[in-house]
C-alpha cells in the first residue's frame, strides 16, 4: 500500500483488479481546491495507455512484479514452455501472453517473464536476436527499385526485409522492437 504522493515512473499499481505500470505522473497545486497527481497509466496486459486523476494523498495498492530470468524450451500444443534459470522449474505460458515475442523465439534463448502471484504477464525479450535466413531470392546486381532491400524469411517464420547483398543460410541481428533488419551476425 502506498499514497498518490510516493508514485515513480515504472511502479506498477493493482487498480480495480487490473495492472497498471505509472508512464508518467504530475503533482498538481492549483490556486483553489485540494492537490491532485496526474498520471499517464498503461495497461501492463493489453498495452492500452489511460490519463487518470488522483487526490493528493490517496491509498493505491502496489503490485509486486517479480522479473525472473527464464530459457524458452520448446512449443507444447498451444503453450510455450519455459524453464525459470535458478530452480529449474518448468512453467507453461499461454500463447496469447507471449504474443508477438514469439516470432523472435528460438529453443534455448534466455528472456525474462514477468510474474505477478505465480501467473505469467508478458514476455521480455533482449534488444535484438541473432536469426538465421531461411528463404530469400537472390539479389540482382543494379535492382534498386526497391531501395535496396528484398523480402527474406528467417528461421522463426518471420518475414523481414534485407539488403540484397544477403544470402539464404546466413545470420542476421534483427532488432525485438520493430522487426527491423540491423546488420550481419558476426561470425
Amino acid at each position: 500500500m502506498a499514497t498518490t504522493n510516493d508514485l515513480k515512473n515504472g511502479m506498477t499499481l493493482d487498480l480495480d483488479g487490473q495492472l497498471w505500470t505509472v508512464v508518467e505522473f504530475q503533482h498538481v497545486k492549483p490556486g483553489k481546491g485540494g492537490a491532485f497527481v496526474r498520471t499517464k497509466l498503461k495497461s501492463v496486459l493489453s498495452g492500452k495507455v489511460v490519463e487518470r486523476t488522483f487526490n493528493a494523498g490517496v491509498k493505491v495498492d502496489v503490485a509486486i512484479l517479480e522479473k525472473r530470468q527464464m530459457q524458452y524450451l520448446y512449443k507444447d500444443s498451444e503453450d510455450y514452455v519455459f524453464m525459470d534459470s535458478t530452480n529449474y522449474d518448468q512453467i507453461n505460458i499461454s500463447k496469447q501472453t507471449v504474443g508477438d515475442a514469439a516470432d523472435y523465439l528460438l529453443e534455448n534463448a534466455n528472456v525474462i517473464v514477468a510474474m505477478n502471484e505465480g501467473n505469467a504477464l508478458y514476455v521480455e525479450l533482449p534488444a535484438s536476436v541473432e536469426l538465421e535466413i531461411t528463404y530469400t531470392e537472390p539479389g540482382i546486381q543494379g535492382d534498386r527499385s526497391s531501395g535496396g532491400t528484398k523480402p527474406a524469411t528467417v528461421e522463426t517464420g518471420l518475414n523481414i526485409q534485407v539488403p540484397l547483398f544477403i544470402k539464404q543460410g546466413e545470420k542476421v541481428l534483427v532488432d525485438t522492437r520493430t522487426g527491423d533488419y540491423l546488420g550481419r551476425a558476426s561470425k
